[in-house]
């Protein structure tokens, strides 16, 4: 009887040597069990493997479809440079004399632009080719050729310039009010000079205001690498269509944070075509400098009324002044549309036609008043502030 234990155990000893060996070195070989509809995989055995991950989507289409119709703008003027370091201290000119002498000096900047018809009409930026003697377009196909300035306009940071060459590429308009947060979108443009280039974001906001920019102001805010040359680019989405047009970035460095701003294209393109048509652009007016209603403010003068937008200042012979409007009225409806802020109102009126009559509610003393007057054609911008 000890003589048969002794071989039951140690044959039990080799059969459970040999199974450790293969499930160590070869573990396919031994059989999958299953319960309760679950397989049972030996501990050593990786687990089969899943569906393959899916590839990540190419943009080439998109860019191959876009990048032809975007350009480098090359800019450059003459500037007067005085003779010597000196020439304009005050202290300097008082003893050693009056040496108004200068030396003249070309200077050029770079940017981009966008080719939007065949006919050879560029979409680009004013500050691009503002106050630019000459004005030279270079193509993704390496042809290169002077331009003419059709029109600008500085409250919207627009220009259109004129191409004569034959076979322009043209880019496909799409709809920015079509544009989500989290749209993938492209900048393609002329970053540093260093040739055409094309970086990938999302969209990250919409309607942005308020940055101090343009007098007009409804960007698309992009993480998409934007920097000094981009300007005037193309900003396109996933199909390839034009979107917005490159404007500014976020910086204190001078390079790309993640924080880029583009003109929607159905901004861009209602400039575009009254530029193209009459050289500028037309819009409404009535004489008088806006100002946002804050809480503090409310409190300091005893307003009635914490929304809307308060009257700072009237131009004298403007439409308001004629129509009986004061500084210090609250303005909190134009032609049935409320109004919560200085940029709601001016965009509202600016897209007036000249001549029409509208009628402003507002708050004045805590009285509530309706006045008529007549919208005028806006003025030349200048720099320095605006009105509306």
């Amino acid at each position: 009887m000890r003589r048969l234990w002794l071989i039951f155990a140690q044959t039990t000893t080799v059969c459970l040597a040999i199974l450790f060996i293969v499930a160590t070195l070869r573990p396919e070989w031994l059989p999958q069990r299953t319960a309760g509809g679950l397989t049972l995989v030996p501990l050593l055995e990786a687990p089969p493997a899943g569906p393959a991950s899916p590839a990540v989507a190419s943009y080439a289409d998109a860019t191959r479809k876009a990048a032809p119709a975007v350009v480098n703008v090359f800019t450059s003027k003459e500037v007067r440079v005085p003779s010597h370091p000196f020439a304009d201290d005050p202290v300097f000119r008082r003893f050693f004399g009056d040496d108004s002498s200068s030396r003249r000096q070309q200077t050029s900047s770079l940017g981009s632009g966008v080719i939007v018809s065949a006919e050879g009409y560029v979409l680009t930026n004013n500050h691009v080719i503002e106050s630019a003697d000459q004005i030279e377009i270079a193509l993704a196909d390496g042809r290169k050729a002077p331009a003419t300035l059709v029109g600008a306009d500085p409250e919207t940071d627009l220009a259109v310039l004129k191409l004569t060459l034959p076979n322009l590429p043209a880019i496909t308009f799409g709809r920015a009010e079509d544009l989500s947060v989290g749209d993938v979108v492209l900048a393609i443009g002329n970053p540093f000079g260093v040739g055409q280039t094309t970086t990938m974001g999302i969209v990250s906001a919409l309607g942005r205001t308020h940055l101090n920019i343009n007098t007009f102001e409804n960007f698309i805010q992009t993480d998409a690498a934007i920097n000094p040359g981009n300007s005037g680019g193309a900003l396109i989405d996933a199909r390839g269509t034009l979107v917005g047009i490159n404007t500014a970035i976020y910086s204190r460095s001078g390079g790309s944070l993640g924080i880029g701003f583009a003109i929607p294209v159905s901004t861009a393109r209602q400039v575009m075509e009254q530029l193209i048509t009459s050289g500028g652009v037309t819009r409404g007016y009535i004489g008088v400098e806006p100002q946002d209603v804050t809480p503090e403010l409310a409190d300091a003068f005893k307003l009635s009324r914490k929304d809307g937008v308060i009257i700072a200042g009237v131009v004298r012979g403007g439409p308001a002044a004629r129509a009986g409007i004061r500084t210090g009225d609250i303005v909190t409806e134009v032609d049935g549309t409320s109004i919560t802020d200085t940029t709601t109102m001016l965009n509202l009126i600016a897209q007036l036609p000249p001549g029409r009559e509208i009628v402003l509610k507002l708050a004045r003393a805590n009285q509530q008043l309706e006045i008529k007057l007549q919208v005028a054609t806006r003025p030349r911008p200048q720099r320095e502030g605006a009105t509306e």
